[in-house]
């Protein structure tokens, strides 16, 4: 098997919270980038961004969606919202995908929207192939317009994923998948 089909069949996800430092390096955090970016992209739009979480700017994010969640529920806990705060400071690294697609005289929307997808998951499939573990998931902040307000996000701004990058604490079980006689047809000339 390639090296490159032996990459794309170990990758598995992590949750956040097992993801440990310490975090990629600026070199890696750039090649991670680079190779998020490195997508179908018609039209040359780039209809995707990076906001990158590291450090102290994790919990910075953090307190908005703490706010937010204390503004949605006014009588949660203390406990409940230090939760929230702790969101983005799961993993020592995170980088949310930016989907900027919009309305164009020659590109659909739906295929910016996959090439934000698209980013997502090459940025998955490059911190696996550089010794990390990922997460992508989105969890209700990324839809709270108050959090993507706090976060930068422009009106028509929406959040792809949030990828939790770090170190895996180890090769996890592979969970079931779909036997492809359940997922795959094959169209016939007849």
């Amino acid at each position: 098997m390639s090296d490159a089909l032996e990459l794309l069949t170990t990758r598995r996800s992590f949750k956040p919270i097992e993801l440990s430092g310490p975090a990629p390096s600026a070199a890696e955090i750039d090649t991670l980038l680079t190779v998020a970016s490195r997508v179908p992209d018609h039209g040359k739009l780039a209809p995707w961004r990076f906001i990158v979480f590291e450090g102290e700017a994790r919990r910075a994010a953090g307190d908005a969606i703490a706010t937010a969640y204390r503004a949605r529920y006014p009588d949660a806990k203390a406990e409940h919202v230090e939760a929230e705060r702790e969101r983005l400071a799961r993993a020592p690294l995170v980088v949310a995908v930016i989907s900027r697609a919009g309305p164009h005289v020659k590109i659909p929307e739906w295929e910016q929207v996959l090439s934000a997808g698209a980013a997502a998951m090459n940025l998955v499939l490059a911190a696996h192939a550089l010794g990390y573990g990922a997460s992508w998931i989105t969890e209700w902040y990324a839809y709270d317009r108050s959090v993507l307000d706090a976060l930068g996000l422009a009106p028509h701004e929406r959040i792809a994923g949030f990828v939790h990058i770090g170190r895996p604490p180890g090769r996890p079980e592979d969970r079931p998948r779909p036997p492809l006689a359940e997922i795959v047809t094959r169209f016939s000339a007849s």
